[in-house]
């Protein structure tokens, strides 16, 4: 229906012969009584800020793999030495020239404050350098580092003053990498992606009041759900990264899904229909494609939790809190605020013919279906060669865990990294950095100690990949043998975790054969390392999990075994594609400089896993919507070209403004100080472009013309077995 320069006389809708649905009839209310509504978001998003800082949130990613080396190793250290568990990490002192020792007044008096600080149980003497350019001590303490908090920094800070003064520099190595990153602060990356999606808005809508009611409702339902995820942080431990994660994807989200119910209102409005009867229409409409997809990114969410890994999980929860709350913002806030604007819609209009969601039944859109549905092959051909392209550096993927190598170049934590891995000498080396700690269990021995002992450090000595470990030596209880193996390479390398393999699978249980003892790898490099392959074991299960919950409900939604057959593969190939890119930009170093990145560095071990939930339910969002518009109109006409031309027309407007705005959003966290961060920010961007183009402009139409009537192909006894959702 071509759309006029100015709203029709209002029209009465039809009757429903089964009455307005649950949707239609929230929709209504919400528009007769706007400021109700409005008042009643505005208490709950300052009720949840308020609640977030009285419940004092907590966040860690601390992560507990019960009955593994890591675990069992610490354990068994806890229970006979507890000093050796102790969490502890390097304070570096280093010199451009001379010797650290030509400055020995200065470090002694540094260390002596820093053995005098709150909760350092013990400085271990100090460790030089061959050249002497550099020292450090590792400091143990009694109680969780991360627990101390970055203001524990300045407390470092001032113990080390001596050493400053005498132009001596000072980092910060090992677990006191935890506090002595800057905490990141994401504030202006969400002001960069608002005031992006603001301009967005405005160019696509072409008044300031359908620019500003989207952006604003979308602040307040993610200001509330922020609340929300803090107040749960209050009861169940998040991971630090979980609030920036619930930003992000919230503010994508609501954005979006108050653009899509604007768009279908003004459309509405412009046909003739009063405010009431439009609000209620679009809210059934619209709000029933944002449901459907707010519990399909739910679903994909949720499913984390079957990992097995509670860090990752809560992960997921953070984010689907987030979405929730932006979710039930679209469905009854942003009904209120289109209440209360009603046809002063296009107030303040910057051009002079707002547009809606379609120009007609000729304009380009319709065209272009026209061009696709000619030559489906060629169009379908040349989408997947382009997805296969973007997935190939997918085979190369490496999982790992990324080290202090990768923090910002002159950073304390960057510079102890730098000034460890380039000197020379014991406890130097770039394996310095990571080191294993071996625990032998002697409870069970059949040989003496010392002989153990012995051969374990021959073994030790002639593995490939180990520069050096200590000598092997018995806790005081004389229960366990403990030694520090020292490999050559990094600890985010891949020769270190293939040395972590060697040693568990191969020297230690043939070194220890028939001796009646068990050996462990314990520290936190093993931690990582082992968390890296539960999660590359586990990730199968969630993939298959998401594809089997996505392909059920869009089954039940959409009446039809095909569409949401094809749905579900190309979001898989959507991922898959998503992936390649991104394994190109930080594994192969593409985005070095760009990102502030300082070198290649592996996937993190756990961003596979969240992308693929995340990915797979945000992409599914167009494709809902525009599926949902070719679905209204095949029902109505029956006519396959006529309903996908006409839901390309209908939704390509509004998807390609939603996905210029997530790609913003999403983009502008891209420059977190966090490489997660950086990476699920990078990643999700990608997939939005992906989707949002090659899977909406040409794959989905494509076989939606080459499936023909087979699209809605659904055997009769199991569409009465199928629940129908009416709400």
């Amino acid at each position: 229906m071509p759309v006029a320069s100015a709203p029709a006389p209002a029209v009465t809708p039809p009757p429903d012969a089964a009455g307005p649905s649950v949707l239609h009839r929230t929709g209504a209310f919400c528009a007769r009584h706007p400021m109700w509504v409005i008042a009643a978001w505005l208490l709950l998003m300052a009720a949840a800020m308020l609640g977030r800082n009285a419940v004092g949130a907590t966040y860690s990613d601390e992560v507990s793999l019960p009955g593994s080396h890591t675990q069992t190793g610490a354990d068994l250290l806890e229970g006979s030495d507890p000093a050796l568990a102790d969490p502890n990490g390097k304070v570096v002192f280093h010199v451009d020239s001379g010797k650290v020792s030509g400055h020995g007044d200065a470090l002694t008096d540094s260390l002596g404050r820093l053995s005098d600080l709150p909760h350092v149980a013990d400085v271990s003497a100090p460790v030089t350098s061959t050249d002497g350019a550099t020292t450090y001590v590792t400091l143990s303490f009694d109680e969780d580092i991360k627990s101390l908090g970055h203001t524990y920094v300045d407390r470092l800070d001032e113990a080390t003053e001596p050493a400053r003064n005498a132009d001596v520099r000072v980092g910060y190595g090992g677990d006191l990498n935890t506090i002595a990153r800057e905490p990141a602060n994401d504030r202006a990356a969400e002001a960069i992606g608002v005031v992006t999606a603001a301009v967005a808005l405005l160019v696509a809508f072409g008044s300031v009041a359908a620019a500003l009611l989207p952006l604003a409702t979308a602040l307040v339902s993610v200001l509330a759900g922020l609340g929300v995820v803090g107040i749960v942080a209050g009861s169940l431990t998040l991971a630090t990264s979980a609030p920036t994660l619930a930003a992000m994807i919230g503010l994508g989200v609501g954005i979006d899904y108050a653009l899509f119910l604007t768009t279908r209102f003004r459309q509405d409005v412009m046909d003739g229909y009063d405010t009431e009867s439009a609000v209620g229409r679009t809210t059934a409409s619209s709000g029933r494609a944002v449901l459907v997809a707010a519990v399909t990114v739910a679903v994909a969410l949720l499913s984390l939790y079957a990992c097995g890994l509670s860090m990752i999980g809560r992960l997921g929860l953070a984010a689907t809190l987030a979405v929730a709350v932006t979710a039930l913002a679209a469905l009854t806030l942003v009904p209120a605020a289109l209440g209360l604007v009603g046809r002063r819609i296009d107030t303040l209009k910057v051009r002079r013919r707002p547009v809606a969601e379609t120009s007609g039944d000729d304009d380009g859109w319709h065209h272009y279906a026209g061009m696709i549905a000619r030559h489906p092959w060629r169009f379908l051909v040349a989408g997947l060669a382009v997805v296969a392209l973007c997935a190939t550096p997918l085979f190369s993927m490496r999982l790992g865990h990324i080290d202090d190598g990768a923090d910002p170049a002159g950073s304390p934590t960057r510079n102890a990294y730098d000034w460890i891995a380039d000197a020379d000498g014991p406890g130097f080396g770039p394996g310095a950095n990571g080191t294993f700690t071996v625990v032998v269990d002697l409870r069970g021995a059949t040989l003496p100690t010392d002989r153990i002992a012995d051969d374990l450090a021959d073994a030790l000595k002639g593995t490939e990949g180990v520069a050096g470990a200590t000598a092997p030596r018995p806790t005081q209880d004389g229960r366990l043998l403990v030694t520090t193996v020292t490999p050559t390479t990094g600890p985010q390398t891949a020769e270190t975790g293939g040395l972590f393999e060697t040693l568990t699978d191969h020297t230690l249980p043939a070194t220890l054969k028939d001796t009646g003892t068990t050996a462990y790898l314990t520290g936190s490099t093993t931690g990582q390392l082992e968390f890296r392959d539960t999660v590359t074991e586990r990730l199968p299960l969630i993939i298959g999990i998401v594809l089997v919950c996505a392909f059920l409900l869009l089954m039940v939604v959409f009446r039809s075994l095909v569409v949401p057959l094809k749905a579900v593969l190309l979001n898989l190939l959507t991922t898959g594609a998503s992936y390649g890119v991104l394994v190109a930009v930080f594994q192969w170093g593409w985005g070095d400089g760009l990102l502030g990145m300082s070198g290649p560095v592996p996937i993190e071990s756990y961003v596979p896993m969240m992308m693929f939930a995340i990915v797979f339910g945000l992409s599914m969002d167009y494709e809902i919507f525009l599926l949902s518009r070719i679905a209204e109109e095949w029902h109505t006409s029956h006519d396959n070209r006529r309903a996908v031309g006409k839901g390309l027309s209908l939704t390509g407007r509004v998807i390609t403004c939603a996905a210029l705005i997530m790609t913003a959003v999403f983009l502008s966290f891209a420059g977190s100080p966090t490489v997660v961060v950086k990476m699920l920010a990078l990643g999700l961007a990608i997939s939005v472009i992906l989707d949002a183009t090659l899977v909406r402009l040409v794959l989905v139409p494509a076989l939606m013309f080459l499936l023909g009537r087979g699209n809605w192909w659904l055997p009769r006894w199991l569409d009465r077995l199928l629940p129908r959702l009416r709400v």
